[in-house]
């Protein structure tokens, strides 16, 4: 644990556990949201709050930032009362998904200022930032592991990919690339085999016995899709946004992403249909209207 203060910014979905998890581990905490009913929460759990993100960064040496788009992590690093203006802070950390070039732009903005970014996105949803078993992509400077290995280590396992701003963002890209195609073409593949007669429940038992296993086979689902929940706690309209991220990369590195098109198509029909706040394990959904099926237990044809 250190002795210094840390700022967390964004305590929503998954920053108020990941906030949570840092009181409870001892560390002295600083939080702001611009939801006040999430800032209540994180302060309830022992945090105290702060007006703005340049107060967080007066009053913290270290400042971790959970946000949902590029755009605004842009605005709480670098706008007006952002974290450039605090009187403290030397270390910012972004685990968001943002992109590796706005972690460049980020990182080049606050080194004129003293601070030093790090990219440190994680992967495991909420309920990994509930239990502390997300992986946390970091890349900066390796001189900073030993101070940053006890705060980062209590939200997760750690994987420090390398030194360069942005490789922890092309690392994250990566990785929610095949999470997202993993729930988009199973939708397809129980959608298919329901409408051919199959029982869904039965079909992920073989899957995940087999070679098509994944992470939506084996959790998504079976806990959000066949009981009808869908609610695994991540919005469509921010998997789209790192689907988009990752073929722009790919794009600008000369990658061709032809599955990664497919990809981002379905997910957008998704949200176009559902609204971009919907769950991403509703994303089956427009694929079950298409074909007249549902994908549950004892699943009968629609018409």
């Amino acid at each position: 644990m250190t002795d210094k203060t840390i700022g967390f910014i964004g305590v929503g979905r998954m920053g108020n556990h990941m906030a949570r998890r840092l009181v409870e581990a001892g560390h002295k905490l600083v939080v702001y949201d611009t939801d006040a009913a999430s800032l209540q929460r994180a302060t309830a759990t022992g945090a105290n709050a702060a007006s703005s993100p340049a107060d967080v960064a007066s009053q913290a040496d270290i400042v971790l930032v959970s946000l949902p788009t590029p755009n605004v992590v842009k605005a709480v690093a670098l706008g007006d009362k952002g974290v450039s203006s605090g009187r403290k802070a030397k270390i910012f950390i972004d685990l968001s998904t943002t992109g590796p070039s706005v972690a460049v732009e980020v990182a080049k903005a606050l080194e004129e200022k003293g601070i030093v970014a790090i990219d440190a996105p994680v992967s495991g949803g909420p309920a990994g930032a509930d239990k502390g078993t997300l992986a946390v992509m970091v890349s900066g400077p390796k001189r900073l592991e030993s101070e940053l290995m006890p705060i980062l280590s209590v939200i997760g396992k750690v994987f420090w990919v390398g030194e360069r701003a942005g490789l922890g963002q092309t690392m994250k890209l990566c990785n929610n690339l095949l999470s997202a195609t993993a729930i988009t073409i199973t939708s397809e593949a129980l959608v298919m085999g329901t409408k051919a007669g199959l029982d869904p429940a039965v079909m992920l038992d073989v899957i995940n016995a087999g070679s098509g296993r994944n992470t939506a086979t084996a959790d998504k689902f079976p806990r959000c899709v066949l009981p009808r929940k869908f609610d695994f706690g991540f919005a469509t309209e921010l998997l789209y946004k790192d689907v988009r991220l990752c073929l722009e990369e790919g794009e600008r590195l000369g990658v061709p992403m032809i599955v990664g098109n497919a990809v981002r198509q379905l997910i957008g029909v998704a949200k176009a249909k559902l609204g971009g706040a919907s769950d991403i394990t509703q994303i089956v959904q427009p694929v079950e209207d298409w074909a007249g099926v549902e994908v549950k237990s004892g699943a009968q044809r629609k018409s």
